[in-house]
């Protein structure tokens, strides 16, 4: 299945009021772990990147590696740049070919942020790529990116002035939620939620997913929240595996065989996800007329996934 845009997956999971899961994956194993999944339930998936990940692989050959992998399967999926404040990594990464950026600007002035998210959509739009706008940081710290600090919320008139201005496809409001390891229970604001969908309906991003309740992701996902967030959950599944593998055979030098075990616990975890989500089967909506042309230089369906790394090369980014 051909790459679909950011806007068909959101656009079908908002008006059907389904989740679609986005991960944050930082390797070729965590990529294709995630999209195995997505092909095993039927279900739409984004996989998202870090920008500390894109420094250190490479804008140009994680859009290879994401095409390649995601054209095996046939699902939709989307390749995201994740909390992005630096223009020139996010134009870097549209210039390679990805589908969205969240272009972060949340630490700036509200008038600044407009200014430079607006110009973004422009960038973006050109590409036929999405933007995801935030006004207020979410908590915690995420691959280098935020602050322990909770930052300063918005009225709702300015965040709709915010959506409007900017023209941006959808927005990552600040209700509660943290990245990182819950150290206590968050308290939710899904009142907030649903009154900025109210004023101004547009695809909600639900940050700091890891950790919140079964109950939780799917009273938010009724509100309108359609893009669903996980990073620190793979991070844990992806390294408690390596530790549970290794401990159980100590004297056995096989790594194929442990990265079969890691990827399996990493394909169960995301599948774990969809299934809350209620993507399980969704599939078929994005996909209606909204596939992308992926140039890239193709590579044998049987070539093993943890070869593309090498026939690919590194990018610049």
């Amino acid at each position: 299945m051909p790459v679909v845009s950011m806007q068909s997956i959101l656009a079908d999971a908002f008006a059907h009021r389904y989740g679609v899961a986005a991960f944050n994956v930082f390797n070729d194993l965590t990529l294709d772990a995630v999209l195995e999944a997505a092909a095993q339930t039927n279900s739409p998936v984004i996989v998202q990147v870090s920008v500390k990940t894109v420094k250190q692989i490479g804008a140009g050959l994680l859009q290879l590696m994401f095409a390649e992998l995601a054209n095996r399967r046939p699902i939709p999926a989307t390749l995201h740049l994740d909390h992005c404040p630096d223009f020139a990594v996010a134009q870097a990464c549209l210039e390679a070919g990805w589908n969205s950026v969240l272009f972060d600007a949340s630490n700036l002035s509200y008038d600044e942020n407009v200014r430079q998210t607006t110009e973004m959509v422009t960038l973006a739009h050109r590409y036929g790529a999405a933007v995801e706008g935030e006004l207020e940081p979410v908590k915690g710290v995420e691959d280098d990116h935020g602050s322990d600090e909770e930052g300063a919320i918005v009225t709702l008139e300015q965040a709709v002035q915010f959506m409007r201005l900017t023209g941006i496809d959808s927005f990552a409001p600040a209700i509660g939620t943290a990245h990182g390891v819950y150290t206590s229970a968050p308290t939710i604001n899904y009142a907030r939620v649903a009154e900025i969908v109210a004023a101004q309906p547009l695809p909600i991003v639900l940050h700091g997913g890891t950790g919140l309740s079964d109950t939780q992701f799917q009273q938010l996902i009724a509100l309108g929240c359609a893009k669903v967030n996980i990073s620190t959950a793979l991070k844990i599944t992806y390294a408690d595996s390596y530790r549970t593998y290794l401990s159980a055979h100590p004297s056995e030098y096989n790594p194929l065989k442990l990265l079969d075990a890691v990827r399996a616990d990493v394909v169960a975890m995301a599948k774990s996800y969809m299934q809350i989500f209620g993507s399980v089967g969704r599939a078929a909506g994005p996909t209606r007329g909204s596939s992308i042309a992926m140039v890239f230089s193709p590579i044998p369906s049987s070539t093993p996934t943890c070869l593309l790394l090498t026939r690919c090369g590194v990018n610049s980014m």
